[in-house]
């Protein structure tokens, strides 16, 4: 009988060696932009990356790092680290938030789920509420996944449901929410009909009401808070269409959609009809991560210090999807994150190449848990080593914009020159955590310090004949301010640029060499949409091996000279 390893034997590459030193150095919010002010990459000095781009088209080029390239619905979706490093990993494109949400919610088992079987102890004796953006946008959240949630609870038990709504305007038309809330409103009245107490409690604006993002103001989470759970705001309606109606006209200077003021929706006697209390189940349906990680963690944080949130109800409560990996944050959700299996780490040492991963704390999960399909742990102990290096905690990461760049650089250069590993793999986070504040000086200092501890690694690799492979997850330092439909930078009020803190849509870089590269060994040119998800394939050829016939095809090839 054949041992679990068989399963995953590859073939020997045809004309690449075996038993090389490969560094695999993934750049953090490393992208690829016009250069400018604003890309903070082009601003600092980073001669070791610059170098490479020397080596187009054949030893460097630009891949796809966002949208459906990394298994999300649409090419208006920015990338991001989970799905990243999922991508990178795993060699081939998973559905990812919106498409898993959709599969579930069709199939119905989202229903059968851990998440569901949570919340619904509470449908028996007390409110299922429902909070998120309003809208069929599709970035955020869509309404038709609501209206079949609604639907589904109300099957399944749910007796009293309360929907606090985010009014959109920013990835849809402004003045489209009113159209969305009668639509909504049908909904609940069917059920209504149906015995069921269900109706809209809450509402806001999503740029000012819940949706803030990266901490970068409390302010708004809090208003959403005082609204949805507390069942307080300064505006009260008697119902959700009449409420957005009212205060897009009224509010001075006129309110769009993205800044509607927090309203509550009250019965005769002026009380709330649906602030949150002990024993309610809570979920915020949103499916993209970023908008709903603050608000996740005010409603499941007991030791939580950034606004009074007055009250803490005991609740149960889930996300759609998790929303931060990383922190395991929400804990319990509806959706889980897509079942990976058969990853380039675990075909890897099963084919005798033995690794070593490294990261900060910040991103350690990233380079090994997202790395092997969400999944902790080592595939072979005796192949692999991961070593985290605490990251600095409790300060912003722009305060020491170098992070631990140079001690991933001397463990990574340490592991190379050991020469017990085969693939030394490390995450070098700054240009992603630092250029997350908006700190434009700060990020400059950070791409810095990761091209030097490119230049420790390269260094390394130099002196043990070995191969480097260095790539990105997405972009962000290269482009650090919000732009109009021209590509200039957008001005505030007050005529101040706005500063981009997010990741963005450009492709990030991939670059092969060093002294073990064997000669003819190019980068493909019929390959021009490649992606994350080419990486592994690529990497598997450079270790000598020919990669699984269902992975994405491999970014090289070898011509004979």
């Amino acid at each position: 009988m054949g041992s679990a390893g068989d399963a995953f034997k590859l073939k020997a590459h045809p004309k690449l060696p075996k038993d090389k030193i490969i560094a695999l150095v993934v750049l953090d919010g490393w992208g690829e932009a016009t250069p400018d002010q604003y890309n903070c990459i082009h601003v600092a000095e980073t001669p070791t990356m610059d170098s490479l781009k020397q080596g187009a088209p054949d030893r460097w080029r630009l891949v796809k790092a966002h949208g459906k390239a990394v298994g999300l619905p649409t090419d208006d979706d920015m990338g991001n680290s989970e799905v990243g490093h999922n991508a990178l990993g795993a060699g081939r494109i998973y559905a990812q938030g919106a498409q898993l949400v959709d599969q579930a919610l069709e199939s119905g088992k989202i229903y059968d789920g851990e998440g569901f079987n949570y919340i619904k102890q509470s449908f028996a004796t007390n409110t299922l509420h429902l909070i998120g953006l309003m809208s069929d946008g599709g970035v955020h959240s869509r309404l038709d996944q609501v209206q079949l949630l609604l639907k589904g609870a109300a099957e399944h038990g749910a007796k009293k449901i309360r929907v606090h709504v985010l009014t959109d305007g920013r990835d849809v038309l402004d003045g489209s929410s009113v159209g969305f809330a009668e639509t909504l409103e049908n909904d609940l009245a069917k059920l209504r009909e149906k015995g069921i107490d269900a109706q809209v409690a809450s509402g806001g604006g999503r740029m000012y009401v819940s949706m803030d993002r990266y901490e970068n103001d409390w302010g708004v989470i809090k208003r959403g808070w005082d609204a949805q759970v507390l069942g307080e705001a300064p505006h009260k309606f008697k119902n959700v269409v009449e409420a957005i109606k009212t205060l897009r006209e009224e509010q001075q200077p006129k309110a769009d959609d993205q800044f509607l003021p927090p309203f509550v929706i009250v019965d005769e006697q002026g009380k709330a009809v649906g602030p949150v209390v002990d024993g309610d189940a809570v979920v915020t349906f949103n499916f993209r991560a970023d908008r709903m990680v603050m608000l996740a963690k005010a409603l499941e944080y007991e030791d939580f210090d950034k606004f009074d949130r007055v009250r803490f109800p005991k609740i149960r409560y889930a996300g759609m999807l998790q929303y931060d990996g990383e922190l395991k944050l929400p804990s319990h959700y509806l959706v889980s994150p897509p079942e990976i299996e058969r990853t380039s780490g675990e075909f890897l040492v099963h084919n005798g190449v033995r690794t070593f991963a490294c990261s900060e704390t910040v991103k350690f999960g990233h380079v090994t848990f997202f790395w092997n399909g969400n999944r902790s742990g080592y595939f072979k102990e005796d192949m692999e080593e991961y070593v985290e290096i605490p990251s600095d905690s409790g300060i912003s990461f722009n305060v020491k914009p170098k992070m631990k760049a140079l001690e991933i650089g001397e463990k990574a250069r340490d592991a190379i020159l050991s020469r017990k590993f085969h693939q030394i793999r490390v995450n070098i986070p700054n240009s992603d955590m630092v250029g997350h504040t908006g700190d434009i000086e700060a990020t400059v200092v950070s791409c810095k310090a990761a091209d030097e501890a490119v230049k420790m690694i390269f260094d390394a690799i130099e002196q043990v004949g070995g191969i480097y492979v260095v790539t990105a997850d997405h972009g962000n330092a290269e482009d650090m301010v919000k732009r109009n439909k021209k590509g200039e930078p957008q001005l505030d009020k007050n005529g101040n640029i706005q500063i981009l803190t997010s990741h963005t849509l450009q492709p990030v870089p991939i670059a092969i060499g060093g002294p073990g590269l064997a000669p003819g060994v190019r980068f493909r040119k019929d390959l021009p949409g490649g992606g994350l998800a080419n990486v592994a394939a690529t990497v598997m050829n450079l270790h000598g091996l020919e990669a699984p016939s269902d992975y994405e095809p491999s970014l090289i090839e070898v011509v004979d000279n």
